[in-house]
């Protein structure tokens, strides 16, 4: 699967545990420079296969904007701060929107 052109505005999309795992995540990023932003939504409830069975649990998802480049070191980072043996850590392209906040992001993010 081809990756996306470099220095491209990207959305992380992670699941985790709860609130409180999804801020010390959002954070990490942040100052890191690795995200310009992160949104941490509590309280959805998850259906998965895990391990052979069918399972279903209250998460919180975290929406990082970053950037193309910075895709595998905020994954790394995403990781080492996460409680699951294998964290969903995906990057959605952004192909539109405001270019102001999309400048934004690039700004905000070390590239």
């Amino acid at each position: 699967m081809p990756k996306q052109p470099a220095n491209e505005a990207v959305t992380l999309y992670v699941t985790v545990q709860n609130k409180e795992e999804g801020i010390r995540i959002g954070h990490a990023l942040v100052e890191a420079k690795l995200a310009a932003c992160a949104n941490v939504m509590d309280n959805v409830t998850s259906v998965f296969s895990w391990q052979g069975e069918t399972q279903q649990e209250t998460e919180a998802i975290v929406f990082a904007k970053t950037m193309t480049e910075l895709i595998d070191d905020a994954t790394k980072v995403i990781i080492t701060h996460h409680s699951y043996d294998c964290p969903c850590v995906v990057a959605l392209p952004i192909i539109g929107g405001n270019s102001e906040f999309i400048d934004w992001i690039k700004s905000e993010t070390v590239s």
